[in-house]
């Protein structure tokens, strides 16, 4: 099921919007409340794109549990199932699914499959320079200007700022491109939505991580470089994407996003190796039921993500023995 469908499918999602069109949380969401008997230490090792959120998640679990101790690492998504099957890592974030070749790699080892926690919702954004006055591009315009393969149908390659339809300076200027390297789950997801499993021109700038291409772009005026919503800066801009030639554009806002508008909307995950035939160690089991609270849920929106719902947070919980 398409990450709208699920959204749509929760009664308060909707709940998230306010008459202006700021996100805010769920009401329904739960107060977290610590309890006993909580201490040790945990390690995340994963998804840049989840560095910063699941700081904040360590910082507020942390004041919390003060004997707690939490270490993150964020070197790319595809670190994560290797920390998990090899057990120095408690806590996998991706920016993508796990992979079915990774998902075999973990049930060979335990003998079931790695547990998926939906922990915020992304909307992954093409920034270009804040003076950039383009005002929409289909995905397939933004295949043509990363891919050298074109599997979205356009039938020219897109080089030049003039070839997206911009004038003046910008008509013969080329576009400096800046993206993920791939050890990245964001490189994987754009590969293979925006680029509808393409390959990307080796003009690419890859970056390690996603504030270094958000910086890319900032300090390159005629740059264009993808990265999770959460990473925008006052010096790039989101530009307005569709999910083919002549249709609406739809912003990258959480509206968009739960409405199932905006094409490049996702789930971000965490991964967590449970087994389904014993209890869930306190120290993880609160830590997934903090990051489904109130409080977790205010840290993705401090971190300039999209919260669940409560129905979503419910389905994890449940599916996980952890429902109270």
């Amino acid at each position: 099921m398409k990450i709208h469908a699920l959204l749509l499918a929760a009664a308060s999602s909707m709940a998230l919007i306010t008459a202006a069109g700021a996100q805010t949380l769920d009401p329904a969401l739960a107060d977290y409340k610590p309890v006993s008997g909580v201490s040790g230490n945990l390690k995340s090792i994963g998804s840049d794109t989840l560095n910063n959120l699941m700081t904040l998640w360590a910082e507020g679990f942390q004041s919390q549990y003060p004997n707690v101790k939490i270490e993150i690492e964020g070197k790319g998504s595809s670190t994560a199932p290797p920390a998990l099957i090899a057990g120095t890592a408690q806590f996998g974030p991706m920016s993508r699914p796990m992979k079915a070749a990774e998902i075999d790699q973990f049930e060979k080892k335990f003998g079931y499959k790695p547990s998926a926690i939906r922990g915020a919702v992304d909307a992954l954004a093409v920034f270009v320079h804040k003076d950039n006055p383009i005002k929409c591009m289909s995905m397939q315009q933004v295949d043509a200007v990363f891919s050298r393969t074109r599997k979205g149908g356009t039938d020219r390659d897109i080089a030049t700022w003039g070839d997206l339809g911009l004038t003046g300076e910008w008509a013969s200027r080329p576009i400096s491109l800046y993206g993920r390297n791939s050890a990245s789950g964001t490189y994987g997801y754009f590969k293979e939505v925006a680029l509808f499993n393409g390959d990307f021109k080796d003009s690419v700038k890859e970056q390690p991580g996603s504030s270094a291409v958000v910086q890319g772009v900032a300090s390159d005026k005629f740059a264009i470089g993808y990265s999770g919503i959460g990473y925008k800066t006052a010096d790039v801009r989101a530009v307005p994407l569709s999910a083919k030639p002549g249709e609406k554009c739809a912003e990258a806002t959480a509206e968009m996003a739960y409405a199932g508008e905006y094409p490049l909307a996702r789930f971000l995950y965490i991964y967590v190796n449970i087994s389904p035939t014993q209890k869930l160690d306190p120290l993880r089991g609160e830590f997934i039921k903090f990051i489904y609270s109130k409080q977790g849920q205010q840290g993705v929106l401090k971190d300039g993500y999209f919260p669940i719902t409560k129905a979503i947070a419910d389905e994890d919980l449940s599916a996980k023995g952890l429902m109270n």
